[in-house]
């Protein structure tokens, strides 16, 4: 059975002074793809400013907006009602060597080539490579998923949007982003083609309907088995239900929430608050 859940996404920027002006990106919007369907998205500012939006070179949905006036704080909030399904059964992979040679020769080459937050090499590598040897694009992916979460530990705060996958790996903790960069880069590593997603999921799946639930965005992987498989290697599951895709690229820097400039006095970090209400 499926689900039908209500995000409201909200960030708040306020400076220590007035900000002359700003320009801004925001990537909130989720994807209505084979198991989700969005009924209804939109993202409101504060100051109001007009907003419009195109679709990036990996297929998100971005909103962009200008506030040329001077101001002193900066909110957007968006908000989205989505129907999500079970994944599909996993379809039968083709052979590694193939996933490899396709992978070598087409759009998936993207996904499989090291990136400055997916870049990692030595011990994990081999360890990887050990890990996946002998195994179909399945069990292979899960046992490279399995590896990371043996060896980082879910930290928050621990590090930041900055932190790249060997970093991460030599501190032992992480959050989510550092959990996906760590598996994307492996898993390529070893020849699966694999992207980073962002999004949201939903943190009590037995959370009664119409009960506000605080989360968080949420980040985890795709690997391709013939087609994209989701998997979350923070919590050790596929993709499901409870996830909502907004975003997918081959890192962090592909697909961030929210990013811009700004001219005036510096600020502190965002205040960022993610609630979900599920409706059935």
């Amino acid at each position: 059975m499926g689900r039908r859940l209500r995000i409201r996404h909200e960030t708040v920027a306020a400076y220590e002074g007035t900000a002359a002006s700003s320009y801004n990106e925001v990537r909130m919007t989720p994807l209505t793809l084979p198991a989700q369907t969005v009924l209804d998205a939109r993202i409101t500012v504060n100051p109001a400013a007009p907003t419009w939006s195109y679709w990036d070179y990996w297929g998100t949905q971005v909103t962009v907006f200008d506030l040329p006036e001077p101001h002193t704080r900066l909110s957007v909030t968006a908000t989205s009602m989505v129907e999500t399904s079970p994944p599909a059964p996993l379809p039968v992979p083709p052979a590694r060597r193939e996933i490899r040679e396709r992978g070598g020769s087409t759009a998936l080459a993207e996904f499989l080539a090291a990136t400055p937050r997916t870049t990692l090499g030595g011990e994990p590598v081999a360890r990887a490579l050990d890990a996946a040897d002998g195994l179909d694009a399945h069990t292979a992916a899960a046992a490279v998923a399995e590896l990371v979460r043996g060896h980082v530990v879910y930290t928050q705060g621990a590090t930041g949007v900055y932190t790249g996958a060997q970093e991460a790996w030599e501190l032992e903790v992480g959050v989510c982003q550092d959990f996906a960069h760590l598996t994307a880069s492996l898993l390529r590593a070893v020849g699966i083609p694999a992207r980073y997603v962002s999004g949201y999921l939903h943190p009590d799946p037995d959370a009664d309907p119409l009960v506000s639930v605080a989360g968080q965005s949420h980040a985890w992987v795709e690997y391709w088995a013939g087609e994209w498989i989701g998997h979350d290697p923070t919590n050790g599951t596929r993709a499901g239900e409870s996830h909502v895709v907004v975003g997918r690229g081959r890192e962090y820097g592909d697909v961030p929430p929210h990013k811009g400039v700004y001219r005036g006095a510096a600020g502190g970090m965002p205040r960022v608050e993610v609630e979900f209400v599920r409706l059935q």
